[in-house]
């Protein structure tokens, strides 16, 4: 029954030890096998076991996986700054095609006004230069 427990306790811990090793890695399975070389390394390192090459050469590794995880947050902040930034600027453009439409249309009804009352004024010239005109030669 004993030996059972003791198969428990030691298979919860190694879950939790392989937990921690990846949340620290941000979810990297290699960086995470990287750290815990690293770590073993130093841990034979302070016992005796290891050369301090072979420890600096892992060391060196996870550094190098740390600056991959920073150089990879930077992109993604990139890319999404860079998202907002188009976002912005098609709301901004749609905005100006409405108020262009709006200008445009206001322009044509502006215009179409002048045009008629242009065209008014003209006919009631004409109309007047056509009974005076006619009055000269006999006409009404």
């Amino acid at each position: 029954m004993s030996s059972s427990r003791l198969w428990q306790i030691v298979g919860g811990a190694t879950v939790l030890g392989g937990g921690y090793y990846l949340y620290n890695a941000g979810g990297s399975p290699k960086a995470a096998e990287k750290r815990f070389e690293a770590d073993l390394s130093k841990a034979g390192q302070s016992m005796g076991v290891t050369s301090k090459t072979k420890e600096t050469q892992k060391v060196a590794e996870v550094s190098i996986a740390d600056a991959g995880k920073k150089i990879d947050g930077f992109v993604k902040d990139a890319k999404t700054t860079t998202s907002n930034i188009d976002k912005k600027l098609e709301g901004y453009r749609a905005q100006a095609e409405k108020t262009i439409e709006s200008n445009l249309k206001e322009g044509r009804t502006e215009a179409n006004k002048a045009i008629d009352s242009f065209d008014k004024k003209v006919t009631e010239e004409a109309a007047k230069a056509k009974s005076t005109v006619g009055g000269w030669f006999g006409g009404k």
